[in-house]
């Protein structure tokens, strides 16, 4: 392999190059958002997905108590001075409890940050297409009162095209992945630093990755779902259980793999893009059409079962996972149902459940 995994920049490093550079940064949370249109103000979007080393009493005090781990540890990671090097927060309506930070941080918390929402539609017909054309518009409008700035229709073209790259790179990674000779920890750092590095430059990362002659790996074939490994510990404990993820379902990595988009209005484009993703809860997809895309990931990858590992109280993942199990179980794909406490080292009665699950899969 050319590159080495310790030459990534942090999230930390690459806030401070792009600000030197005269760059603005935009704190994200999860999960679907235009990319494209916040660089084309020249701001960097920077995701925020629940930092572990958060004083959670800090958000437990705007919040109920069984809110999502990565809205709790969002809010507290802002109030403890954690995204001061930001300047602007994005916070899509995801799910409930994102919509209500986003309503906490407008109303109460009231941060120097500008906040900024952005409503999903809860499908893909032509009348959740629509409505989200005109969410973006409304978004390119505070953006623009906010910033002074009013990126031209070229502009915002030059930036969809800039992301579009970039995804195509990451489903190339994809594609590509046991001819790169990564472990799973490795892998999945490569594909999280999406969340962090300016388009340009994760594809040049990419780029630099050496092919080789394609490896199955060794192990228990599994597939991970769910919305965020954390702690990325969980790939060396899958890992040393004799089990490899060969596939995910996962919000941060495959649920973003978007198709390029084809309408020459930059609106349209965006919202194209954002509505192609595979099946995923947070969209409103149905329990068919989820069923149906983790079978064909489970036949495409060779999975042996499926493990949901979802952060606790994270209702879209909730929702899902009885039918889903059920529907699985019934074509005698295994399926089990891991929370985690964003934050917690990973508890020991955890790791007995997953082992368990591989042993018996195995």
């Amino acid at each position: 392999m050319v590159i080495k995994m310790n030459t990534l920049p942090t999230r930390k490093e690459v806030i401070r190059r792009f600000k030197e550079k005269g760059g603005q940064v935009a704190a994200v949370l999860p999960i679907h958002y235009p990319r494209e249109l916040l660089r084309a103000f020249g701001l960097l979007p920077v995701e925020v997905w629940g930092p572990p080393n958060a004083d959670v009493s800090l958000g437990g005090s705007h919040l109920q108590s069984y809110t999502c781990a990565i809205v709790r540890n969002a809010i507290s990671f802002l109030l403890s001075g954690g995204l001061e090097a930001t300047d602007v927060i994005l916070v899509p309506h995801t799910c409930d409890s994102l919509q209500g930070m986003g309503s906490v941080l407008l109303d109460f918390v009231k941060p120097r940050q500008k906040v900024l929402t952005l409503y999903h539609p809860r499908g893909t017909r032509q009348t959740h297409f629509d409505f989200l054309v005109e969410e973006l518009k409304r978004l390119y409008k505070e953006l623009a009162d906010w910033s002074g700035k009013r990126p031209s229709e070229a502009e915002l073209e030059q930036a969809i095209l800039r992301e579009e790259s970039a995804d195509e790179a990451l489903a190339q990674l994809y594609s590509v992945r046991w001819k790169l000779n990564l472990s799973d920890r490795e892998f999945y750092t490569l594909v999280r630093s999406r969340e962090f590095l300016p388009a340009e430059e994760f594809t040049r990362h990419l780029a630099r990755l050496t092919r080789g002659e394609e490896k199955r790996p060794t192990g228990i074939p599994i597939l991970l779902s769910g919305v965020v490994p954390e702690p990325m510990l969980l790939f060396d404990e899958i890992q040393a259980m004799g089990a490899r993820v060969v596939a995910d379902d996962l919000a941060c990595g495959t649920r973003r793999l978007y198709q390029p988009g084809t309408a020459n209005e930059p609106f349209a484009r965006m919202a194209e893009r954002l509505l192609s993703g595979p099946p995923d809860p947070t969209r409103g997809s149905s329990i068919a059409e989820r069923t149906a895309h983790l079978k064909r990931l489970i036949a495409d990858s060779g999975a042996k079962g499926v493990l949901i590992y979802d952060p606790k109280f994270c209702e879209p993942e909730l929702f899902d996972v009885p039918l889903i199990r059920k529907k699985m179980e019934a074509e005698d794909i295994p399926v089990t149902y891991v929370e985690f406490d964003m934050g917690e080292p990973l508890p020991q009665q955890t790791l007995t459940r997953i082992e368990a699950f591989v042993e018996m899969i195995g």
